[in-house]
């Protein structure tokens, strides 16, 4: 296997959902186009359901956060490796935008953030740095705390 982002996955304690996340209205997961794979926004599921609920800085904390970031990038690998066959036509992550449903004084969406930063890199390496926002914002759908899209570049 080398030294694969698969390995580097599973040496991570985690494995990617074989079947990743269905589009619940009218969209698709990922699309592919000119060299790059853009994702659709993806929630904090893990083993079929959200793994967490609600706003941070009420129902949940920071570190809850970061956990959630963390699933959401998880499921971006899911939909990439769904779209791809294969991670290693990953050549980087080029930008990922994480969304932070939080109250009007919560201000550590970039902290939240990090899970996902962190993850990427731990998972990808070099190719899993990126450019990044971080955004708060009222609500996001079924009251997931987190919602993460990312634009990849592919070979």
């Amino acid at each position: 296997m080398g030294n694969t982002i698969e390995k580097r996955l599973l040496e991570l304690g985690v494995e990617l959902p074989t079947t990743p996340a269905a589009a619940v209205a009218n969209y698709v997961p990922a699309v592919e186009t000119e060299g790059l794979l853009v994702t659709s926004g993806q929630l904090p599921i893990k083993d079929g359901k959200l793994m967490a609920m609600g706003l941070l800085g009420r129902e949940l904390g920071t570190e809850a956060g970061k956990l959630a970031a963390k699933w959401c990038a998880v499921n971006v690998l899911a939909q990439a490796r769904a779209a791809l066959g294969d991670l290693e036509r990953i050549r980087r992550i080029v930008k990922i935008t994480v969304f932070v449903a939080s109250t009007p004084d919560f201000t550590e969406q970039h902290l939240v953030a990090n899970g996902a930063s962190d993850f990427l890199v731990a998972a990808l390496g070099d190719r899993g740095r990126h450019a990044r926002s971080a955004v708060g914002t009222a609500a996001l759908p079924m009251n997931a705390p987190v919602e993460i899209e990312a634009m990849i570049e592919i070979a």
